[in-house]
């Protein structure tokens, strides 16, 4: 079994890949699932709909010069998943989910949005805090290391604590990604590390390995191996494997190589997902 549990679409406003073109490039290259998880973040970005005035943010290289800050058309991709599984389901398992970008201050616009649709599988991530990106180092400055680390997994641990529907944490440590002061100590994080995880799993819910940290050029895994060891010393089994893909060049990456990690780590099995449960299968 070969499932990519991370992939982006056109529906997310950092990506033009085109579902059928994902679902086509999947096939082509052997994955047998794929679930399409494409950005929602409440509190930054506009919905399609909302009535409010686009707003923009500059392209980075690869992108527009002009990319719209925009969640995901919810109607039209659902209805384009729907197609695609009629289309190519014969050929593929396709799942609908979400990345769910969360904040405190957001939770209630979640909850509504989860009721709408029958998601098979929700990753809950932060990508921003106090409407304060990683990216720009907007949410670091006027931070000391110590401050935003502690800061950005106090935000992940009330959303645990506080939001249910979800299937799995996605890229847990992401702020390792944007620290330019390098990795925070493992060890003094620690104590935040297993309330966050026992959490986790007394709700019943998983973390995700998301292989882009391979093309981001990262000394570790995301989240690290310290942090996968000790998901498994309490008692963590849900796990997901996700490439994060936005592009074609992205798409089903460095998933075998995560499996071998994740057994070298100890672990036995990983989880694909239907109607919100995992389904467990052999590394």
């Amino acid at each position: 079994m070969k499932a990519d549990y991370h992939v982006h679409t056109e529906f997310s406003d950092d990506s033009e890949y085109q579902m059928e073109q994902v679902v086509r490039d999947s096939i082509v290259m052997g994955l047998d699932e794929i679930c399409f998880t494409d950005h929602v973040d409440y509190g930054v970005k506009n919905d399609w709909d909302d009535g409010e005035k686009i707003r923009y943010r500059e392209g980075i290289p690869g992108e527009p010069e002009n990319m719209p800050i925009l969640n995901v058309n919810y109607p039209l991709y659902y209805k384009t998943y729907q197609k695609m599984k009629t289309q190519y389901g014969d050929k593929i398992t396709l799942k609908l989910g979400m990345e769910f970008g969360m904040q405190v201050h957001t939770i209630e616009q979640y909850e509504k949005l989860y009721a709408k649709y029958p998601f098979d599988f929700i990753i809950l991530s932060v990508h921003e805090v106090e409407d304060k990106e990683f990216w720009t180092q907007d949410f670091q400055r006027d931070r000391t290391q110590q401050e935003y680390n502690e800061r950005y997994y106090e935000e992940l641990l009330y959303l645990v604590q506080n939001y249910h529907n979800y299937s799995v944490l996605g890229h847990m440590d992401l702020i390792t990604r944007y620290d330019k002061a390098g990795t925070y100590s493992f060890e003094k994080l620690k104590p935040i590390f297993t309330e966050i995880l026992k959490t986790v799993i007394a709700d019943g819910k998983g973390i995700e390995v998301n292989t882009s940290s391979h093309r981001y050029g990262l000394s570790d895994l995301t989240p690290s191996r310290d942090i996968l060891k000790l998901y498994r010393e309490l008692g963590g089994t849900i796990i997901t494997i996700g490439s994060d893909s936005h592009k074609p060049e992205h798409l089903g990456t460095f998933i075998d190589e995560t499996k071998q990690e994740l057994k070298t780590l100890g672990f036995k099995e990983f989880c694909t997902f239907d109607k919100m449960k995992p389904i467990y299968h052999q590394l």
